[in-house]
């Protein structure tokens, strides 16, 4: 089984009338969701609120198939996240999560021993409590021998002290054996200018993986997906072709379908994610930029289902 761990929030978001629809989201919570739509056997791992909006998250979940043993329920409210759309579709967020449910979560022990696959990112890794409870899991689960896979997804205007933030971030990639980071990501992580060249990136990203992480994949907006193999090769997939309404979860969709590739193709191991060829990678990239474009066709997290791709 997969775990994902990490926050479950509503997004407010603009519709074209001027209003603000809820959306649910939160970046684990989208990556359990499109995990559990590809028919990955998933769970989730994190605290609800007790509130309205607790429930219906957790009612989503339950939709897409994602097993909730180790959803922890608590009467704080729900964080939510107001969405700004650019012209061409991308997001920025302002957050309201003081007090809020999921960086209240409890650490649940040792994750059960089916569990070869643990996820990690976005908001639950900065925002304490919870961030030194989920870090712990990490680590944990790293030491038993779990695939644990990492998307930071960083919001920086939640982070107060970025230096303090990316010593945090090199002492976990030890203990990753997945790295997922937006080309972005990587730039504002490794304290790059924001018009850095690529390949300075990927310096940065052959750090990374030499610190850790068996393989590196990149997201490149507009221009598709790129993973640093364990071989040391750098394997690219253009994007998939879509009509752009916003990009809200869209990383997230990756970071599922890749989930449930591996699972689809047992893989779910450091050491199978370090063997992993060209071709497979490929095919890996090509499935979850697939998935990730139809998210991007639709307003919201809407990750796709598995007969969405022509599957069954």
């Amino acid at each position: 089984m997969i775990v994902v761990a990490g926050e479950a929030l509503v997004d407010l978001v603009p519709t074209p009338q001027g209003a603000l629809a809820p959306r649910l989201g939160g970046g684990p919570y989208n990556v359990a969701v499109a995990a559990g739509r590809l028919d990955a056997p998933v769970g989730f791992l994190s605290r609800l609120s007790t509130d309205l909006f607790g429930d219906r998250l957790l009612d989503r979940l339950h939709a897409a198939n994602v097993r909730t043993d180790l959803v922890q329920r608590g009467a704080e409210p729900t964080t939510l996240a107001v969405v700004g759309l650019a012209d061409d579709g991308s997001a920025r967020y302002s957050f309201y999560v003081e007090g809020t449910a999921d960086r209240e979560v409890a650490d649940p022990g040792p994750l059960p021993a089916d569990v070869r696959a643990v996820s990690f990112g976005t908001l639950s890794l900065v925002l304490e409590p919870g961030a030194s409870t989920y870090e712990r899991v990490l680590w944990r689960e790293a030491g038993r021998g779990a695939l644990t896979v990492l998307d930071p997804n960083i919001r920086a205007g939640l982070i107060h002290d970025p230096r303090a933030y990316r010593d945090r971030y090199d002492s976990w990639l030890p203990h990753v054996g997945l790295l997922k980071v937006s080309v972005d990501d990587a730039r504002w992580l490794a304290d790059l200018p924001e018009d850095a060249p690529e390949d300075a990136v990927l310096d940065v990203v052959r750090d990374w993986r030499g610190a850790g992480p068996a393989a590196v994949v990149l997201t490149l907006g507009g221009a598709g997906l790129a993973v640093l193999t364990g071989g040391g090769e750098v394997v690219r997939v253009p994007p998939a072709p879509v009509n752009v309404v916003d990009t809200i979860g869209a990383g997230d969709t990756v970071q599922g379908a890749l989930l449930a590739w591996l699972h689809d193709h047992d893989a779910l191991s450091t050491s199978a994610v370090r063997g992993m060829g060209t071709a497979e990678w490929g095919e890996a990239l090509a499935f979850a930029g697939a998935a990730a474009a139809i998210t991007c066709s639709r307003a919201g997290a809407e990750p796709p289902f598995k007969r969405e791709l022509g599957m069954t």
